[in-house]
């Protein structure tokens, strides 16, 4: 890959942004967990950002949010983060409408909130219940309170039985949303797949998200950027590290986010010992060139 994978300030654990860049063209940078929580940006994250894009860089939001990417540029503005902290976003509900329009005829079931339906904007597949649905379009629980995919077991069995086929525009489990961990549909495909039922997962950790990434980087810098000059940013190890480790991108993970319980304080080198065997025990392939408690340029 041509970087060494080793810390840049070993004695501290932490690894700001800083120490990194130089060794890249751009950042593929996650958005929930990473530069806001659901509730307000994280205002050294979009410091951090700002300071990427001052240096030359660009960064390319690569997020896993069930919309298309139109309807997140508003999102991050009333979340309060400027315009100016990235280049672009991508989303797994970008890459689930390309899907589902290699099948324009198959009759569809939009499993979600209504929020999410923006998702159908300019599809030609007739919408439909369950009952008539050849394609099941899950974008996320149907309930926001709900804890468990384990309600829904009634419906997937029925979706089963049916032979309808699942996308899942979000492959995330879970999301930090404020103080408080929420389901995702990625927990709910998740429970479709073991009842035996077909499941195509959109977004990270999956390649045709990391596919787009790798042409819109192209287009903003006018030519071909090879994987080893971008760097991979999140806070999911099921989703953006492995995606990276997949898909052959340097990692920089982010220790604060969805899997804050799990990592200890990393200003003590035996947490930062244990936090990348639990890591790279998780995705082996990964070259974790660095983390940190949260996205900060220093």
């Amino acid at each position: 890959m041509g970087h060494t994978g080793q810390f840049s300030d070993p004695p501290a654990g932490f690894t700001p942004l800083s120490y990194l860049t130089a060794g890249y063209d751009g950042l593929l940078c996650d958005i929930w967990g990473v530069l806001h929580n659901g509730v307000a940006a994280c205002e050294d994250a979009v410091d951090a950002l700002c300071s990427v894009r001052a240096s030359g860089r660009f960064v390319i939001l690569l997020t896993n949010a069930p919309r298309l990417s139109k309807d997140v540029y508003p999102q991050l503005d009333r979340l309060g983060v400027p315009r100016e902290a990235f280049d672009t976003i991508i989303t797994s509900g970008d890459v689930t409408a390309a899907l589902i329009a290699k099948q324009p005829d198959a009759p569809l079931f939009h499993f979600g909130p209504a929020r999410d339906r923006s998702i159908l904007t300019g599809l030609a597949n007739p919408i439909v219940d369950l009952p008539e649905a050849k394609i099941c379009l899950l974008t996320g629980p149907l309930d926001d309170e709900i804890e468990s995919a384990e309600v829904y077991h009634g419906l997937l069995a029925s979706m089963y039985a049916a032979s309808v086929e699942m996308i899942c525009a979000n492959p995330d489990l879970v999301v930090r949303s404020g103080d408080r961990m929420v389901i995702c549909a990625g927990s709910i495909a998740q429970r479709y797949a073991q009842l035996g039922g077909k499941v195509i997962f959109a977004g990270k950790p999956e390649a045709a998200i990391y596919d787009e990434a790798l042409r819109e980087a192209a287009d903003i810098a006018g030519r071909n950027i090879p994987k080893s000059r971008l760097l991979a940013v999140g806070d999911g190890l099921l989703t953006d590290i492995k995606g990276a480790a997949d898909n052959g991108f340097d990692a920089y993970f982010i220790t604060d986010g969805i899997h804050a319980k799990a990592f200890d304080n990393l200003s003590i080198g035996a947490n930062v010992t244990r936090a990348r065997e639990v890591i790279e025990g998780q995705c082996p392939d990964i070259n974790l060139v660095g983390m940190c408690d949260r996205l900060r340029w220093v």
